[in-house]
């Protein structure tokens, strides 16, 4: 597996997921419409550009998805049983159509767990960031690992 087992995660410890993806106007019409998000400032381009902002602003499930779907390959792909949380979601910059998104993690805390001794919990914390290296999105997550089979 690409993932690792709770024993091969130290608190501290960085990754820089080399995945990236550049989002589009398609991905977030198709989300909002998927989602039943009738939000004009994700739909409307003409509400938008009245708007702040002056165009459509990307879903922000969706980025928080992207931001979380990024670190899979690295941290969880196959050794994770269940994410049990997402906490501390925010959003400090909007993304546009066209934004090219990256993430990062770092790992928080960890710790036995007290009901499944084959398993521990791990937080993290994702941050996404567009091509500006400014964060758009950024959350703290707790996942039970998997720890490494006998």
């Amino acid at each position: 597996m690409a993932g690792l087992y709770f024993e091969e995660f130290q608190v501290g410890q960085e990754f820089r997921h080399a995945l990236t993806r550049t989002v589009t106007e398609m991905d977030n019409t198709m989300f909002s419409l998927m989602t039943l998000n009738p939000q004009p400032l994700h739909l409307d381009a003409h509400f938008s550009a009245q708007t702040e902002f002056g165009q459509r602003i990307f879903n922000s499930l969706y980025t928080l998805g992207i931001m979380i779907g990024m670190s899979v390959y690295d941290t969880t792909l196959g050794t994770t049983v269940a994410n049990l949380g997402m906490t501390d979601v925010t959003f400090p910059r909007p993304v546009f159509h066209g934004d090219t998104l990256r993430a990062t993690t770092k790992v928080l805390s960890k710790r036995e767990s007290k009901s499944r001794p084959n398993a521990g919990i791990v937080e993290f914390e994702h941050h996404a960031l567009n091509q500006n290296n400014e964060i758009v999105g950024r959350c703290r997550r707790t996942a039970l690992m998997h720890k490494r089979p006998a």
